[in-house]
């Protein structure tokens, strides 16, 4: 069943050993890199951006306009999805990884160089908005091609572990992202890092994007998908055959992006300005953040692997009901004077709740498509799933927040709804994992 699911048919030589470990190095150090850079813009904009880019008389409304230029970047996700998965189905994985790489690291460098509100108006504005959806389109176009390099080259009961390769360059970008902020704040006064010392893990930006370069020019396509493309077989117009013939498991997989991506950014974005309006703290939340990332890079191939080993619907499950519960005991811990318990506390609902569900998702996502439209699907479901999810989450929670007078009570109950969503279309999705691992007991009795 699960080769018929994965198109993996017994004649495709597995990859050797040297290409599995370089795979698996360019998927975490590529996607690193790629998020580094798209998380260094969240950052900014919960601390930064607002005052720089946005100033009005209104604090909220110049917080409000940051986040929409957050916003922005997950907008375009899906479009470089649809591109880099139309390219990828055809001419192949690698190649569009360089691509999204490189148009990634160009835009954040010239981010570092956009002149700010005080020097060109709203020209800096646009400019950084225009920067923003370069991002978004080099975003889109990165996770399904490292999702699938990773999962393709991998031995079928490692699918799961192997995927979360690339998920842990999640957790490593972020790790960079907020570790250069504290760094560059550490080593600078308000003024300063007001006046340029943001701009610096930006720019630095350029030094990742060669060695991330290096590595991924040293891999090949999966042995699966070289077969297929020497064949022949490859789809014209993936997009339309996944939007015809495999609307179902599309569904699936944005349904079950909507909360895991939610939560993430609620914790890593929004809780940043929520802790300085609240707490008159601008720095504990990135610390906790920046704990939280590094713990990542030990949970996320965890998750992946305990997938392997139970199956992707009862590890998924888990999380999604983690995160519905998680968010109410998060916001009623913040609510008291002391952020002694914050690391803890994110800790929790990232690698816990967030990770049981993000590190399984690569593998579980590759396994719903077949390989001849796998990059188009996975990439639509992962990006159109990310603007649904966490693109809009932080300008949703600021609105909540004030909705709910000045509590977070609101915040809490959407993500309950959304968690509930997600919990759903992970009871409907296809579980292959779980399918080979019941058919490899019943084969033992």
């Amino acid at each position: 069943m699960s080769a018929e699911l994965l198109d993996r048919p017994p004649a495709v030589a597995e990859s050797t050993p040297r290409e599995k470990r370089r795979v698996l190095l360019a998927a975490f150090s590529g996607t690193t890199i790629e998020w580094y850079d798209f998380y260094l813009y969240g950052t900014a904009a919960a601390l930064i951006f607002n005052v720089q880019f946005f100033p009005s008389e209104s604090a909220f409304a110049s917080t409000i306009a940051s986040y929409a230029s957050l916003g922005v970047g997950f907008l375009a996700r899906p479009l470089g999805g649809i591109i880099a998965g139309h390219l990828g189905d055809r001419i192949g994985r690698k190649s569009l990884l360089v691509a999204s790489l490189l148009l990634m690291g160009v835009a954040s460098f010239f981010i570092g160089l956009v002149p700010n509100y005080a020097a060109i108006g709203w020209w800096a504005a646009a400019a950084l908005v225009f920067l923003r959806l370069v991002q978004g389109l080099a975003a889109g176009a990165e996770w399904g091609g490292s999702a699938l390099l990773s999962v393709e080259h991998a031995p079928a009961h490692r699918r799961g572990l192997f995927g979360s390769f690339t998920q842990i360059g999640s957790a490593a970008g972020m790790l960079l992202a907020t570790g250069a902020f504290v760094v560059v704040q550490s080593l600078t006064t308000d003024e300063q890092f007001a006046a340029f010392g943001w701009r610096i893990p930006f720019l630095f930006s350029v030094v990742l994007v060669v060695i991330g370069l290096w590595i991924r020019l040293g891999v090949r396509d999966a042995p699966e998908f070289r077969q297929l493309k020497d064949s022949g077989r490859t789809e014209r117009t993936p997009v339309a055959v996944i939007l015809t013939q495999h609307w179902r498991p599309l569904l699936i997989t944005i349904a079950q992006r909507i909360a895991q991506n939610s939560i993430y950014f609620l914790i890593t974005v929004y809780v940043l300005s929520y802790l300085v309006d609240t707490h008159g703290d601008s720095q504990a939340g990135v610390q906790a953040v920046m704990i939280a990332s590094a713990v990542g890079i030990l949970t996320t191939p965890f998750w992946g692997w305990l997938s392997d080993t139970l199956g992707r619907k009862p590890v998924t499950v888990f999380g999604y009901v983690a995160i519905a519960a998680f968010v109410w005991v998060f916001f009623a811990s913040l609510s008291g004077d002391s952020l002694v318990l914050l690391p803890l506390l994110v800790i929790l609902g990232m690698n816990v709740a967030h990770d049981a569900v993000y590190g399984p998702q690569a593998a579980w996502f590759a396994e719903q498509f077949p390989v001849e439209v796998r990059y188009s699907g996975v990439s639509m479901g992962y990006q159109i799933g990310s603007v649904i999810g966490g693109g809009i989450m932080p300008m949703v929670a600021a609105l909540l927040f004030q909705l709910g007078g000045g509590t977070p009570w609101l915040i809490c109950a959407y993500v309950t709804f959304i968690s509930i969503i997600s919990l759903t279309a992970t009871l409907l999705a296809r579980d292959v994992r779980g399918g080979e691992l019941r058919a490899a007991r019943a084969a033992q009795h």
